[in-house]
């Protein structure tokens, strides 16, 4: 199975501290790499992290806030430094498109590669990314301006061809891929071999959630409905709740309530709230409603 991991670069909220990094996520799936917000240090994090900058094809920005985006400037001024020609494809809310482009004209003059900016409705669901492996997905979000989360869904493939089979019936490897498709297989001496018995089933495809900054919202469980992994801020403690309500945050226990209301697999809380010297306490109050839940933390990564 081909690898589809969650790389966590920040996972802090808006306050700085020198524990957490600004939120920012890199998504790897069959050799691509995408970005998920660009807060301050997110360029530091990458070097840490040892994520070669160049297979970094697209960022999505969630919304405005510049704990998720303050960075993204400054990585497209190292993108030129370091020489990059192919396309940097960003993904974010209408709003930022002339500002950013403003930046680039003042700090980036000369880059040798084209920032190309495709505004996001944060209203609706939509695909708004697409290739051969995956497809991306916009997930309405409620915050105190437009924001949206995105959800990666990864493509059927085709079944896999049985070793044992090719070398049995001696089936050329230019017949490997028709047999893949569903082709079925007739020897050299007429013996007719039905498809199904030639391959074993696909792997299921994965999909990975990503929600962060909202409020809790009762019916966000639909969207993300049997994701293999998902993220979903826990800003605060339940005994907050007054205060995440006033700043449309959630709290770890409603973040575990999408997840169990979602039948995911796996939760991953983060965007905590600097008052948290331990953040195990977020989450016991989200294993308290969805065990399958852990703490993402700087440099963590985790398997969908």
């Amino acid at each position: 199975m081909e690898p589809f991991r969650i790389h966590i670069l920040g996972c802090g909220s808006a306050l700085p501290t020198l524990k957490h990094y600004a939120t920012s996520q890199i998504v790897e799936l069959r050799e691509k790499l995408f970005m998920i917000d660009c807060g301050e240090g997110t360029q530091i994090q990458l070097r840490r992290s040892k994520i070669r900058f160049t297979k970094l094809g697209a960022i999505f920005i969630s919304h405005l806030h510049g704990d998720h985006c303050f960075g993204l400037i400054g990585l497209i001024s190292t993108f030129g430094l370091l020489g990059r020609t192919a396309a940097l494809h960003v993904y974010a809310p209408k709003e930022l498109e002339g500002m950013l482009h403003a930046q680039i004209e003042l700090f980036c003059h000369g880059l040798e590669f084209e920032v190309v900016f495709h505004a996001v409705d944060t209203t609706r669901t939509a695909v708004v990314y697409e290739d051969r492996s995956l497809t991306v997905e916009t997930i309405p979000l409620q915050h105190r301006i437009p924001r949206c989360g995105y959800l990666f869904r990864e493509k059927p493939t085709l079944p896999h061809i049985r070793s044992d089979m090719i070398d049995f019936y001696r089936i050329p490897v230019s017949q490997i891929n028709n047999i893949k498709s569903g082709a079925d297989w007739t020897t050299d001496e007429g013996e007719f071999i039905p498809n199904v018995r030639l391959v074993s089933p696909p792997d299921r495809p994965r999909s990975y959630a990503y929600c962060s900054d909202t409020r809790y919202i009762p019916t966000l469980h639909r969207l993300v409905e049997g994701a293999d992994c998902l993220y979903h801020e826990a800003t605060y403690t339940h005994d907050l709740l007054s205060r995440a309500r006033l700043y449309y945050h959630s709290t770890a226990r409603q973040a575990a309530t999408v997840a169990r209301d979602a039948h995911v697999s796996k939760l991953l809380l983060g965007h905590y709230s600097a008052r948290y010297d331990d953040e195990q306490t977020l989450l016991l109050e989200a294993r308290s409603v969805f065990p399958p839940s852990f703490l993402s933390y700087e440099g963590a990564i985790f398997d969908v």
